[in-house]
């Protein structure tokens, strides 16, 4: 007999083929039938039969950016994205992960990740447990109170760095000695189940005291030795952030190394593994930002290096502060005004002299990527208080009935709240023209969906919800995709890159984490504020909209809409669930 036959679905089977009406049967935890076309019926009983009429079936999605390294200790379902489809996800992206520890060491991990990652202070204080020292402990721990979702953790460089060196880890480059224990650290955490090494050189990741993170005082020659690493281990893949990918990739070493096509091929074959970076944002207004990018990528591939350029489908929902750490801190120039004390803060936002001056930073070149935060016109003023009739008005028509400008209006509703008004900007990339670019880069051969950084920037941020809203938005809304493409690239894309040999298809033999959806409805709800997380502090939250079931391993964690509370997942671990092909 069956545990779980799904009868009458759309088969939406993550290979990109034609979607086919057909029946699954799973056992074990694992799919063992699938019938398709004129023998679309299975005639064995099964204990629990699943009515797929009108429904399409699909792979479980897998998540590849994700930051859920410290959510899982409070919330081990992975909450929203088990409800959007994600039945397994990668975290312990851009070198931050909460392994290996130093004893005493949480404080400043936990301010680490507070800053660079969004993460409420509290809830990683009083949230997480910092009971373990190596890796192994590490996901041990992870795993033992169960989990909702299936999860692999990169090993991050900042924790290994910091691991053999302490404070030293932070302006100065590695001696011999310390760069031989790195690696046998790195040995040791990929040895336990790690998936690779993540790293990040990016100019935007500063600790909680403000000074580059660990990883950005690496020299060339440790980031190699590390990567050799990977190639000797059983580890799947090296995961990179740059200031590359943020304003494009240099076409060799003389500006800068670490942003630079040829030490991208380099690190990349150094470790005989795919390299996956984050993110790629398509922008009308400047095309040659990500063509550039592509054409890396190219170049990449010709010299035998497999790397991968991740790109959300979506544009993203996420509100920003004056008053809290943001995007906006990134705008050239804002930071040495938005990090003044409050009083001096709002000093400098009136003076019309220092408005001008973040005008010119924001429409700089070195501006890249946090341009698209500046669509002035388009921002919607969220909670406010000096004026609550404000809230919910889009920024252009406050600023036509003063008679000023978009910028100098919505500056002045911010200085009337004491710094405390919540905005909700208006990407300027939200147009035909964007669109369309993306339609074209999803079709290239080096670009995989993804990079919704779920678990990070809780109160600033919403990409849980992109498997969702895409399909909902640009298969059946725009129509810039077919459905078994963007299953494809939610399904099995990321199940090659990083090894997941049984996931991602639906196939006999493969695990039984399955979506059961209805193509008509599914979608992201509204964006909301949730004040759930540890110590009562707040993330941005949506809903999932026409997702009947979520099945991992074969048991239902998500029915209706909502979850079961049951928890078949497993921590995700190289050499076992995860398996490097060449």
């Amino acid at each position: 007999m069956l545990d779980v036959r799904i009868d009458g679905a759309l088969i939406v089977d993550g290979t990109g083929a034609e979607p086919l009406l057909g029946s699954v049967g799973i056992r074990g935890g694992r799919i063992v039938t699938v019938a398709t076309g004129d023998a679309s019926t299975i005639d064995e009983d099964a204990a629990e039969i699943i009515d797929g009429v009108g429904l399409a079936l699909s792979p479980g999605f897998i998540d590849p950016h994700t930051h859920y390294d410290a959510q899982l200790f409070w919330d081990p379902l992975a909450s929203p994205s088990n409800l959007h489809g994600v039945t397994s996800m990668i975290a312990g992206n851009c070198g931050f992960t909460l392994a290996p520890l130093i004893e005493g060491d949480s404080d400043y991990l936990a301010r680490m990740m507070a800053k660079v990652e969004g993460m409420p202070l509290p809830a990683l204080e009083q949230g997480v447990p910092w009971e373990w020292s190596d890796f192994a402990e590490y996901l041990d721990r992870v795993e033992a109170g169960g989990l909702g979702i299936n999860v692999g953790f990169m090993v991050g460089h900042c924790a290994v760095r910091r691991k053999v060196m302490g404070a030293g880890a932070i302006g100065s480059e590695a001696t011999p000695g310390q760069l031989a224990a790195m690696e046998e650290l790195l040995a040791a955490s990929l040895s336990a189940g790690g998936l690779g090494l993540s790293t990040t050189l990016a100019r935007t990741h500063s600790d909680g005291d403000g000074s580059p993170v660990a990883s950005r005082w690496a020299g060339r020659d440790e980031l190699l030795a590390l990567a050799r690493v990977v190639a000797d281990s059983p580890g799947v893949g090296l995961e990179y952030a740059s200031d590359g990918c943020l304003d494009g990739f240099t076409a060799d070493d003389s500006d800068d190394w670490r942003s630079s096509v040829p030490f991208m091929i380099e690190f990349a074959l150094a470790a005989r593994r795919p390299l996956n970076w984050n993110v790629l944002t398509v922008d009308a207004q400047n095309p040659s930002r990500y063509q550039s990018q592509l054409a890396a990528m190219d170049r990449c591939r010709e010299a035998g290096a497999e790397v991968v350029a991740l790109t959300m489908p979506i544009i993203v929902g996420m509100n920003m502060s004056f008053l809290n750490y943001c995007g906006l801190f990134m705008l050239p120039g804002w930071g040495q005004i938005l990090t003044l004390p409050p009083v001096a803060r709002l000093a400098c936002l009136r003076d019309p002299d220092v408005r001008q001056f973040l005008l010119e930073g924001a429409a700089s070149p070195e501006a890249g990527v946090f341009k698209r935060l500046t669509g002035w016109d388009t921002y919607v003023i969220g909670d406010t208080f000096a004026d609550p009739t404000l809230s919910g008005r889009m920024v252009r028509d406050i600023a036509a009935e003063r008679g000023t400008s978009s910028f100098d209006a919505l500056l002045d509703v911010i200085v009337a709240d004491d710094l405390r008004t919540v905005l909700w900007p208006g990407a300027t990339d939200d147009d035909d023209q964007s669109w369309t670019f993306r339609a074209a880069a999803w079709r290239h051969p080096a670009v995989m969906i993804g990079g919704s950084d779920a678990g990070a920037h809780l109160d600033r941020m919403c990409g849980q919800p992109y498997t969702t809203q895409w399909i909902g938005d640009c298969v059946r809304g725009r129509r810039l995709t077919t459905m078994q493409d963007a299953v494809r690239h939610l399904t099995s894309a990321p199940a090659k890159l990083f090894g997941l040999h049984d996931r991602g298809i639906i196939a006999e033999g493969n695990v039984a984490d399955l979506v059961l959806f209805d193509p008509q409805t599914i979608d992201a709800g509204p964006i909301g504020q949730r004040f759930d997380l540890p110590g009562g502090t707040a993330r941005l939250y949506a809903d999932a909209i026409g997702i009947e079931r979520v099945l991992v391993g074969g048991v239902t964690t998500v029915s209706g809409g909502s979850p079961t509370g049951a928890r078949p997942g497993r921590v995700l671990r190289s050499g076992r669930d995860a398996v490097h092909s060449a």
